[in-house]
């Protein structure tokens, strides 16, 4: 019996070693094939999310398709907010006659005054049904690129392939990036994330910062104090 349990106990350290290391190799590694395109998977927030999301899309290229919105399921004004952003967008550019993008909708992390130990399995929900979603999409890259930022990490970019996830803040983007993080642990695919905090954070992160600082593969903020205290983010001044 005591055999049977170290066994285990052994089986198990070296399934959490080779956990580690896989996600340490996943975290690290950023160099892939380059491609024409890239598929961006934008996650944007309620109210001021959104509107700062969409100025830092204002002046990507249209390598950047097609452009996956994700949104809470409650938040029509974000919704109506990207319907109107792209729009204009084809509009000051004829060559664009169907823009390609999709708004797909999951639900939200926590609610305004929702306790944090609802907040746990309502996270956790989000969650589960981010992974099919991030699964179906497989994006480049997982939220914000701008001219400002692009001339930050251009040179790391040019080797990037065409999956990302860009963000700024909203709760919604944690279980989205956990997903997209995910991807690249089962070998699926490496999606780069990139997390922009927000122009308002000029000492203290936010809690989706904390949480995403050391998950993201590049770490935006808009303050110099927040570099200081940060030393591994990036920073090139206000973006948005």
């Amino acid at each position: 019996m005591v055999s049977v349990l170290i066994l285990a106990a052994a089986g198990a350290a070296v399934a959490v070693l080779l956990l580690a290391l896989r996600l340490w190799v996943v975290l690290h590694s950023r160099v892939l094939e380059p491609r024409q395109s890239l598929s961006l998977l934008v996650v944007a927030g309620s109210g001021g999310h959104t509107t700062e999301i969409l100025r830092l899309l204002e002046h990507l290229s249209n390598a950047y398709s097609p452009r996956h919105y994700i949104i809470a399921d409650t938040d029509e004004m974000s919704a109506h907010k990207i319907n109107s952003f792209e729009q204009n967008r084809a509009d000051r550019d004829p060559s664009t006659m169907f823009p390609e993008y999709f708004i797909h909708r999951i639900p939200r992390s926590r609610e305004v005054q929702q306790s944090w130990l609802s907040t746990v399995l309502t996270t956790l929900y989000s969650m589960w049904l981010s992974f099919p979603l991030t699964h179906r999409v497989k994006p480049d890259l997982e939220e914000v690129m701008q001219q400002h930022l692009e001339s930050g990490v251009e040179e790391q970019e040019e080797a990037s392939p065409g999956k990302q996830v860009l963000c700024n803040g909203p709760g919604t983007c944690v279980p989205v990036c956990v997903s997209a993080l995910l991807l690249g642990i089962l070998g699926i695919k490496k999606v780069i994330i990139v997390y922009v905090e927000s122009i308002c954070r000029v000492e203290h992160l936010s809690l989706s910062g904390k949480i995403l600082f050391h998950l993201s593969d590049y770490f935006i903020v808009q303050w110099p104090a927040l570099k200081e205290k940060y030393p591994k983010s990036v920073y090139l001044g206000r973006i948005v």
